[in-house]
């Protein structure tokens, strides 16, 4: 069943039996700190606050949440703040990490060396969920921050993701999209090549629980009318539930679009790591860090 919105998530993170406690590296992070109590509120995270006390310290009682419950683990300037993260779950006393006021390769390499533990054999990639006034359900969208330039074989561990994740959230067996610029094979474009080769392995073993389209362009994957147009046979335009992106730099530049200008709600995890992982922009509101951290639980409920 296809989600409207993201109320079917919170109230699957809401369901969880103890709340999760979740570490935020560089916490001075004043809508991810809104986020993560909003969701402390709804009685699903716990909030382990990683950081320089001098700045969150002033920055809780500026949002006068200074009496809220929490733990804060003070770093000195200068201090690996992601490290310091990582280490606390290692430690047993976390169960999902979040990003907070650091940057995002500081953020993820300590997810990335073995000796923190954190990885697996799978691929870390970032999947968003988006809910768009314009769009009838919630789709997915990714890799949107981690993989620059997906191969062959990361796109297929990208599309098996995404589909484990939406059938986590409800969908039975989702409808996925390989977006290419043009919906038919160029030799000089990779992404077509790849697009059509994904498709007819997938058709003789399947990648996924899905019905996987590519390459197709953007507009035959959000809009039947397009497809009308332009006489593109396809019943999935439209109503696909998950965009598989040829690379970072069209993944990120979808999103930061259809937030600012199709006034779109989003939440994302990095997943492959042994724990969920919540990643948002520090210029999104609130409500993302909050769905964030619902989508992590929900995910976590699973594992």
């Amino acid at each position: 069943m296809a989600l409207k919105n993201f109320d079917q998530i919170v109230e699957q993170a809401k369901s969880v039996q103890k709340p999760k406690t979740v570490v935020i590296a560089g916490a001075d992070a004043e809508n991810i700190l809104l986020g993560a109590f909003m969701a402390q509120e709804a009685g699903f995270v716990f909030p382990v606050l990683v950081g320089e006390e001098e700045k969150v310290v002033p920055m809780l009682e500026r949002l006068g949440m200074k009496d809220r419950p929490y733990r804060l683990v003070p770093t000195q300037p200068g201090e690996n703040v992601a490290q310091t993260a990582v280490d606390v779950v290692n430690r047993g006393e976390g169960d999902m990490l979040m990003r907070g006021n650091t940057q995002t390769r500081e953020f993820l390499l300590p997810l990335l060396v073995p000796e923190n533990g954190l990885r697996t054999d799978k691929l870390l990639a970032h999947i968003d969920l988006v809910c768009m006034p314009e769009y009838p359900k919630v789709i997915a969208i990714g890799d949107v921050t981690v993989t620059i330039e997906p191969n062959l074989q990361q796109k297929k561990t990208i599309i098996a993701d995404m589909v484990d994740m939406l059938k986590t959230v409800g969908y039975e067996r989702p409808n996925i999209a390989l977006l290419s610029m043009v919906e038919k094979v160029a030799f000089h474009m990779k992404d077509t090549i790849e697009a059509q080769e994904l498709v007819r392995e997938h058709c003789r073993h399947p990648i996924a629980d899905c019905q996987l389209v590519g390459p197709i362009a953007y507009d035959l994957i959000l809009s039947k009318e397009a497809a009308r147009l332009k006489g593109y046979d396809c019943p999935l335009c439209g109503e696909f539930d998950g965009i598989v992106v040829p690379s970072l730099l069209a993944g990120n530049l979808i999103v930061k679009c259809w937030q600012m200008h199709a006034h779109a709600q989003t939440c994302g995890v990095v997943i492959g790591a042994k724990i969920p992982v919540a990643l948002t922009s520090r210029s999104d509101d609130k409500e993302v860090a909050f769905h964030s951290l619902a989508f992590c639980t929900a995910l976590s409920q699973k594992a």
